[in-house]
């Protein structure tokens, strides 16, 4: 009371807080996130001379918003080299437009443009450089290496990176991995023999998957961008998926 009265004959007066929204019912905590998972998934096989990765066309917001139907997933690098992304929209193009100013950067110090494998460890350091904010992506690398063979590289957000001849990546990878695993790696197949997949075959493969993933996963769909990576350079195909 003494209190009060002091803040009475200096002319402050106590501002009622019951009719104040914010402090009637206690503090409120606000969350905030930097990331927004905009889906999309990306499939890529490696042969002895080609690389096909392909990606679906769906660029999904938060729950069942469709932000676009035609915008694949993958980036261009070099003519031997392509980057298949997937996760948040945002994060993947500050990534890409970083990689291609690295490989500019490159190409005009060296006279020559990056191979498939130097590009496949400056992708490992630029993530693990944001390991305490990463990037929220996931990413395939495919491309051909020195000797002319189709090579991937899978990476997780902090950069560590891991060479395969088979790999799927993003929202609907749970449904895509088994399917390859047991098509291209021939596991849990009783008396299969290894034999190199022809080209034809492997796209018919990534075609079949993305039919499956898209009649069980929302944010895959619309349509299929593959990327054909031989020694002629990167030939561009498209097929279209369910819409719905």
């Amino acid at each position: 009371d003494s209190l009060l009265q002091e803040m009475k004959s200096l002319g402050i007066e106590k501002i009622p807080s019951d009719s104040l929204e914010d402090y009637r019912n206690g503090p409120h905590e606000r969350r905030f996130s930097p990331y927004s998972d905009n889906g999309g998934s990306v499939v890529a096989i490696a042969g002895d001379d080609y690389v096909v990765i392909a990606s679906d066309t769906r660029l999904s917001g938060n729950g069942y918003s469709i932000f676009s139907r035609e915008q694949p997933k993958l980036f261009k690098l070099s003519d031997k080299t392509v980057l298949g992304s997937t996760g948040c929209w945002c994060d993947i193009l500050t990534f890409t437009k970083v990689a291609e100013m690295r490989m500019k950067t490159y190409r005009h110090n060296h006279n020559k443009n990056m191979g498939t494998q130097a590009v496949a460890q400056m992708m490992s350091t630029m993530l693990y450089h944001k390991r305490f904010f990463p990037y929220y992506i996931s990413n395939i690398l495919g491309g051909l290496d020195e000797q002319g063979k189709g090579c991937l590289y899978s990476y997780d957000p902090v950069g560590h990176c891991e060479k395969n001849m088979y790999r799927a990546g993003g929202s609907s990878c749970a449904l895509l991995q088994p399917l390859l695993d047991n098509q291209v790696g021939l596991k849990n197949l009783e008396g299969a023999q290894k034999a190199p997949i022809p080209m034809e075959k492997a796209m018919n493969i990534i075609h079949d998957v993305f039919i499956s993933a898209a009649e069980r996963e929302i944010h895959t769909g619309d349509g299929i961008c593959f990327n054909i990576i031989t020694k002629d350079g990167i030939k561009v195909q498209s097929i279209p998926l369910r819409r719905d």
